[in-house]
C-alpha cells in the first residue's frame, strides 16, 4: 500500500506545474492533499478526477481560495468523514477521513500561527482540542494514518535553523512538546523517523531568498500512524526533483 501526502499550496497551481502527471507515475493507493485553495465546483476539469481514482474534497466554507483538503483513492472507501464536530475548525476545510474496513486514512491541515498571535492562540486551542480525539483514536483498535501538513517541526534534525527559530511559530517549545505527547505518551508513530532515525530531510522551504536551493527547510509534513502500523512501514521518500508547491510530496510504503 502506497500513500502520498502533499500540501499543494493551491491545487490548480500545482496542476500547472505537473503534479498530476507525476502522481500518475507513482501508482499510489491513496493521495492526501492539503491547501487545495479551491471550491470543488471550480475543479470540473477531468485532471482533478485522476483516472481510476475516487476523489473526495472538503473545501473551506469560511472563505474561498483558502485551506481545503482532499483524498484520492484507488479503492472506493466504505465511508468518508469531513467533520470532527467543531465548527470553527470544520468550516476551514482542515480534515477529511477515508475509512476502509479497520483502516482510516486522514488528510489533516493543522492551522499555522505564523500570521500573528491571534492565529497562534487559535492553533494552541486546536492542539488542545485534538489531544483527546487522538487519544481516543489511538485506543480504538482501528489502524490510522494521519497525513498532512502539521505546521510543526519535532526535533533539531527537522529544521535547518534550529536556534534562530525557537520563537517562531512551528518551532515553539509548546508545539514540539505537543508532538512529544502524541509520540511518547499516546503512542503515535512518526513514520519518517521510524524508517529513517538519523536522516535530516525537509518537506517545506520558504519562498524567500534561496531557501529551497540552499535546502534551508523544515520537516512539517507527516504520515503519523497508530502503533499497530509500525511493523508495516516499509519505506518512505521526500520527492524534490520537481517543484509542484513550496512543500514536497511525502510518500510512505506499507506492507499489505
Amino acid at each position: 500500500m502506497r500513500i502520498i501526502s502533499l500540501n499543494a499550496n493551491g491545487i490548480r497551481s500545482a496542476a500547472t506545474k505537473g503534479v498530476f502527471e507525476w502522481l500518475r507515475q507513482q501508482d499510489a493507493d491513496v493521495v492526501c492533499l492539503q491547501e487545495t485553495k479551491a471550491q470543488e465546483a471550480q475543479l470540473t476539469d477531468p485532471m482533478f478526477r485522476p483516472d481510476g481514482h475516487h476523489c473526495f474534497y472538503h473545501d473551506a466554507r469560511s472563505k474561498k481560495g483558502y485551506s481545503g483538503v482532499a483524498i484520492y483513492s484507488k479503492r472506493e472507501p466504505d465511508e468518508i468523514r469531513t467533520s470532527l464536530g467543531r465548527e470553527d475548525f470544520d468550516c476551514e476545510g482542515r480534515y477529511i477521513e477515508a475509512r476502509y474496513g479497520n483502516l482510516s486514512v486522514v488528510s489533516f491541515y493543522i492551522p499555522s500561527g505564523s500570521s500573528g498571535d491571534e492565529r497562534q492562540q487559535y492553533k494552541f486551542r486546536i492542539m488542545e482540542w485534538l489531544t483527546p480525539i487522538f487519544r481516543e483514536w489511538a485506543a480504538s483498535g482501528r489502524d490510522y494514518v494521519l497525513c498532512g501538513d502539521w505546521n510543526i517541526v519535532h526535533t533539531k534534525d527537522d529544521i535547518k535553523n534550529w536556534s534562530s527559530n525557537q520563537k517562531n511559530s512551528g518551532c515553539l517549545p509548546e508545539e514540539r512538546a505537543w508532538l512529544d505527547l502524541l509520540f511518547k505518551d499516546i503512542g503515535w508513530v512518526d513514520s519518517f523517523r521510524a524508517l529513517k532515525p538519523d536522516a535530516v530531510e525537509y518537506t517545506w522551504w520558504s519562498n524567500r531568498g534561496q531557501a529551497r536551493a540552499n535546502n534551508v527547510g523544515w520537516r512539517i509534513d507527516y504520515q503519523i500512524v497508530s502503533a499497530g502500523l509500525r511493523e508495516r512501514l516499509r519505506g518512505c521518500s521526500i520527492y524534490r526533483d520537481e517543484r509542484f508547491s513550496d512543500h514536497a510530496p511525502f510518500t510512505v510504503d506499507y506492507a499489505d
